[in-house]
């Protein structure tokens, strides 16, 4: 009687503790809040497992080790050049490390579910980027150009005819292969990738692909034309808009970018750089056709190659038909020519504007590559380092992700291009060595599934902060300031190394906004809107509409005056009327805000023209004149103008960011008095976590309080939150 009570009861305990990777195996569907399961928010926890780098005699014992560690699925490469060794000669059983469908069955039985990336591009320091060597020796004319038409460094031409040509007898041999493993067949497949970090291999090689026979430069009816007949539908229209004498759109050529003083030479270079991302929409769009063409019904997904190369994929996301989700890769360590060995405020900043970028496109925040271990032996990633990289960016936002690597091995038949062992340090050795950042990852997973309302848990804000898309892929082609007062990739870099960073040393609690959304006129919580000299009709007419409705705006460092295409476009100026930013006189200039004085800057403006109703509330103290004020609108509306950009680095900035909300009747949601100390508020309306980021090597101590969901004022007191640590502090509302 006792031996089968202890047999139920263990059962029983066996249950209650199940973790993330012991559920069935169905459908996974996905919103812009959370992944879904069987009608339930659900976590993706995947591993990078690859079966032509793991022995197959591990495979079985690795796979249980995910499932013990917390994961729930595996993601693997497919590799065209293994498995197309010589042209048109397919292998996928003569060797162990070809076995993809033995793999795939295992997974299944393992009840793991997988994440099948067949390209065409792999890279994973696989030789040829994990392309056949055939295909680039044997068709030379497939290869990436440059401007002055030499072979890019690396990469192929993704959109020419004969590379497509090629990739698709890829897909027809591979995609029906993977579809018989999808979950709707009962296999384990449950997302596809298309490619891998798509313009990265341009990008990281020089430049961007100018191939002529891709690009059909002075072509009837080439790519390049076309695009620009689409946008100018006259030659003499782009002529206006170049300063040009083109005869046809078939003689219109791009030039380089490089630092333009005219902004007809500007509008030239961003066509190009417009036309060669919405090429690489087309590019995933035609293996998305291809593989859906192959029976393959499970979503398709993409990782942006990091957090800054998210807007290039503005058009990808309005182009590929659903269901489709984009993620980022996130890494803050592979070799010593990184700013950092581990995690760092200014990699939080960044990995925040990613996950928000994504949060705003519509896709739960999800990271596909998300770092486990490095690709160098030195700098080594710990284990304490990795474990507050992950709970920063479960602080931040992500809602699912795959680590990179979960567990290596050899390299087959010398196809790696860095070592002949890929073991990159993962959580488990090529030699089945569990290390400490195995268990770093066991606690995340733990802690994940203990707090599972936190899947549908959005973050508790008490501002928001404009970012424009546009600005954030600017940098591709605006390397100068030209005539204009603040160049779009100057604004883009003020957002998040001045404003974002200060608010977050400030305690400020922001949520990131797009402006071309006209959501974000539905709540009323201060606005900053960080602008450069250009801004698109939409987003000045729907700043104008929000004040119009009482809302209340932080506008830095300057008013726009013309659009993206650099256009004018005075919307929002000639809204606010009788106003005018200009550059001050030289010398030593000084701002002060209130009793706030000296306030370190990068640049300054004054007004030479204000409204008559405007308060000053900042001046430059050698000369008086005004560089901030506040001015009441149309519709009770407020607007804060402060002709000021800067890189967060000093307390003063702190200060004026706060009293410039405070004109806005600003109410903080969370006060910390230690800036070292930085927090996110999440909630599901009826729980909330106040996440504490320290990623200081130090431990730090802080007064905190906050206003919870009731509207009460919890004070903690003095809190401490160990060196390079994550501390978390939950209320129940219930």
């Amino acid at each position: 009687m006792n031996k089968i009570f202890f047999l139920i009861l263990i059962t029983i305990l066996s249950f209650g503790n199940r973790s993330l990777a012991q559920q069935t195996l169905s459908p996974i569907q996905f919103n812009k809040v959370s992944y879904i399961k069987d009608g339930k928010p659900f976590y993706l926890i995947s591993g990078e497992f690859h079966y032509f780098r793991v022995p197959k005699a591990d495979w079985k014992h690795r796979m249980e080790l995910l499932k013990q560690g917390g994961g729930n699925c595996i993601a693997t490469y497919v590799p065209w050049l293994i498995h197309e060794p010589k042209e048109g000669t397919f292998d996928f059983g003569s060797e162990s490390f070809r076995e993809m469908e033995s793999f795939l069955k295992l997974a299944k039985e393992e009840n793991l579910y997988v994440i099948a990336r067949p390209g065409p591009y792999q890279y994973s320091e696989l030789a040829y980027d994990g392309l056949p060597e055939w295909l680039s020796k044997n068709y030379p004319q497939i290869r990436a150009k440059t401007l002055q038409g030499q072979d890019l460094r690396g990469g192929l031409s993704y959109q020419h005819p004969l590379f497509l040509k090629k990739v698709k007898t890829w897909f027809d041999k591979v995609c029906p292969m993977l579809a018989k493993y999808t979950i709707s067949n009962g296999g384990p497949i449950v997302f596809v990738q298309l490619d891998n970090e798509l313009t990265g291999v341009h990008f990281w090689n020089g430049g961007i692909d100018y191939n002529p026979e891709t690009m059909g430069f002075g072509k009837v009816r080439g790519k390049y034309p076309t695009f620009l007949q689409s946008k100018y539908n006259t030659i003499a229209a782009l002529n206006k808009a170049y300063g040009t004498n083109y005869e046809s759109f078939e003689k219109v050529i791009p030039i380089e970018a490089k630092s333009y003083d005219k902004a007809e030479d500007l509008r030239h270079v961003k066509d190009y750089y417009d036309f060669y991302f919405s090429m690489a929409a087309q590019y995933l769009d035609t293996l998305a056709t291809m593989i859906r063409g192959n029976g393959i019904d499970v979503p398709l997904i993409h990782n942006a190659a990091n957090p800054g190369m998210i807007p290039q994929f503005k058009e990808a996301v309005k182009l590929i038909k659903p269901p489709f989700l984009l993620g980022m890769d996130s890494y803050y360590n592979l070799d010593q020519s990184w700013g950092q060995n581990n995690p760092t405020p200014q990699f939080a900043i960044g990995t925040f504007c990613g996950l928000e970028m994504l949060r705003m496109m519509g896709y739960p925040s999800s990271i596909f590559e998300l770092a486990s271990g490095s690709a160098s032996d030195w700098p080594a990633m710990s284990a304490t380092d990795a474990k507050a990289s992950y709970m920063t960016n479960i602080a931040l936002g992500m809602k699912g992700h795959n680590y990179y690597i979960f567990t290596g091995g050899p390299n087959p038949l010398g196809y790696g291009a860095t070592t002949d062992n890929y073991d990159y340090g993962g959580p488990v050795s090529a030699n089945n060595e569990v290390r400490p950042l195995y268990y770093a990852q066991k606690e995340v997973a733990d802690f994940i599934g203990k707090e599972k309302w936190l899947l549908n848990a959005e973050l508790e804000h008490d501002c928001r902060i404009s970012l424009d898309f546009e600005y954030g892929r600017a940098s591709n082609y605006w390397k100068g300031k030209g005539k204009f007062a603040v160049s779009s990739p100057e604004a883009f870099e003020f957002m998040s190394k001045g404003v974002l960073t200060t608010a977050m040393l400030s305690s400020v609690s922001p949520e990131l906004c797009d402006l071309s959304n006209p959501d974000f006129l539905k709540e009323s919580t201060p606005l900053i809107v960080v602008s450069s000299s250009a801004m698109s009709a939409d987003k000045q007419r729907n700043i104008v509409s929000f004040l119009k409705k009482g809302g209340k705006v932080l506008l830095l460092p300057t008013i726009p005056e013309v659009d993206d295409d650099l256009n004018p476009c005075t919307i929002l100026k000639d809204f606010l009327s009788n106003i005018k930013l200009r550059t001050p006189d030289s010398g030593v200039k000084r701002a002060t805000f209130g009793t706030i004085n000296n306030v370190r800057k990068k640049s300054l403006f004054v007004f030479e023209k204000m409204p008559d109703n405007a308060e000053v509330i900042g001046k430059e103290e050698a000369t008086g004149k005004p560089i901030a004020c506040k001015i009441k609108t149309e519709g009770n509306g407020t607007i804060v103008i402060a002709g000021i950009s800067w890189m967060a680095s000093h307390f003063e900035q702190n200060q004026m960011l706060l009293y410039l909300l405070s004109k806005l009747d600003y109410q903080q949601k969370v006060v910390c008095d230690n800036q070292n100390i930085w927090h996110t508020l999440r909630s599901d309306g009826k729980n909330e976590l106040l996440f504490l980021i320290n990623l200081n090597t130090s431990v730090q101590t802080a007064n905190i309080e906050y206003t919870n969901l009731e509207g009460k004022l919890v004070k903690l007191g003095n809190v401490s939150v160990d060196a390079m640590s994550v501390k978390t502090i939950k209320q129940n509302n219930d």
